[in-house]
């Protein structure tokens, strides 16, 4: 939904795909079609009809003219949008790869340069300063990774193909009263191939719904205007709950015989109960108060543990996948003076990508729901994991092991 230093190849890839499944891919939207379908309806008759239904909404023929006259769809955007695969990844992988000491830097860099923005923004909105760089860190690095594609041309492809179709024609229809608003001309739209603008890569609709002039010079730019990028991200965190003055993510350290059905992020239990059972914070003591609090562990319960508050829930609105919303949080909670993670806390034995698509297959099969069989661990594959762990009478902590695919394979 949304450059000090040298990106590195590697994540200089990674940021290219990262928007797109930060927003798009993962921000809840009406359903999808199977990412092998076929378009249907020839371009140039979708584009007539697009054309009218564009000018009934208000755009000015003119406008339409502007920004998508003379454009032809973008095969290369399709075919990624089919193929995304960036969060089939461990969470310690990508935590590592993303959450850098070289963002962590720059985001204390930028909390010092532009202090004063940041305690207004906080003061209007209720958000710190770390939680927005946090964002700013990984959609962009700060401004040097927003993407080189015409955000137009993108839109318009994924508006005319079958998948999400529906979506993406009303960010389309926003991508266009932006520029008629005259916060950017169309030659300054370019980001991701999904169509994301700006330093947080904000959809359309976001950044028309949500931008703000936080300097007052006139007009939303989150491209080049590091106030209205951080006021901007503020006033849409807040559009989504964001709670003032309150936690959201820190990490623990669990016991050996923790109940573990209850580390799940869907349920919440005062932080006395945690600490009752035996959870302990990391650097600090964990209060023994009744603060609402997820035990959550994404790599089951060898791997790295964190309590997850109500703002959490903010993170998963804006990426649906844990394990983005984990690295975001506790990344903006080390440039908040939060110890770092040691890659011996994700020392655990973890399946392939092909056997988690194993597990998700066994799974299916008893009739349990896993959303796509994509090799990824989201939220409906790990609640049928448990589902199955319980069963089994194995420790039910949502992460997929060697022994429940075992005892899958066994039992199907």
């Amino acid at each position: 939904m949304r450059a000090g230093f040298i990106v590195s190849a590697i994540a200089s890839f990674m940021l290219a795909g990262l928007s797109a499944s930060a927003h798009a891919e993962n921000t809840p939207t009406p359903p999808a079609n199977k990412r092998n379908c076929q378009n249907t309806v020839p371009f140039n008759q979708w584009l007539a009809d697009f054309k009218r239904d564009a000018i009934a909404q208000g755009i000015r023929p003119e406008t339409i003219e502007e920004t998508i006259g003379g454009l032809t769809p973008d095969q290369g955007t399709i075919a990624r949008d089919r193929k995304q695969g960036f969060f089939s990844q461990t969470f310690i992988d990508f935590y590592f790869k993303l959450a850098t000491k070289n963002r962590e830097q720059t985001g204390k860099t930028y909390l010092k340069r532009y202090k004063a923005i940041f305690d207004r923004a906080e003061q209007q909105y209720g958000v710190p300063g770390p939680v927005i760089t946090g964002f700013w860190a990984l959609e962009s690095d700060f401004g040097g990774g927003m993407g080189k594609l015409s955000i137009l041309r993108s839109l318009m492809t994924l508006a005319w193909d079958c998948r999400r179709g529906d979506f993406f024609r009303g960010e389309l229809i926003a991508a266009m009263k932006i520029v008629e608003r005259g916060d950017l001309t169309p030659d300054q739209m370019i980001g991701s191939w999904a169509g994301e603008l700006g330093q947080t890569q904000f959809l359309p609709q976001h950044y028309l719904n949500y931008g703000v002039d936080f300097d007052g010079d006139g007009r939303v730019d989150l491209i080049r205007d590091n106030a209205d990028v951080i006021g901007s991200t503020a006033n849409f965190l807040k559009s989504m709950g964001w709670k003032r003055g309150e936690p959201w993510l820190e990490q623990v350290r669990v016991t050996k015989d923790l109940p573990w059905d209850k580390a799940d992020l869907a349920i919440k239990l005062p932080r006395s109960q945690w600490v009752a059972w035996g959870v302990e914070g990391v650097g600090k003591p964990l209060p023994a108060d009744n603060l609402p609090a997820s035990l959550v562990l994404p790599m089951g319960r060898h791997g790295p543990a964190f309590l997850a508050y109500p703002n959490f829930d903010v993170y998963t609105q804006w990426n649906q996948s844990l394990t983005y919303a984990l690295t975001a949080a506790h990344l903006a909670a080390r440039m908040a003076g939060a110890p770092n993670l040691t890659r011996a806390d994700g020392n655990v034995a973890s399946l392939s990508y092909e056997q988690i698509k194993e597990v998700q297959s066994l799974l299916k099969r008893r009739g349990l729901d896993v959303g796509e069989v994509d090799g990824k661990l989201g939220a409906n594959t790990r609640a049928a994991v448990k589902t199955m762990q319980m069963k089994f009478g194995l420790p039910a902590d949502s992460y997929p092991t060697a022994d429940l695919l075992t005892a899958l394979r066994e039992r199907s």
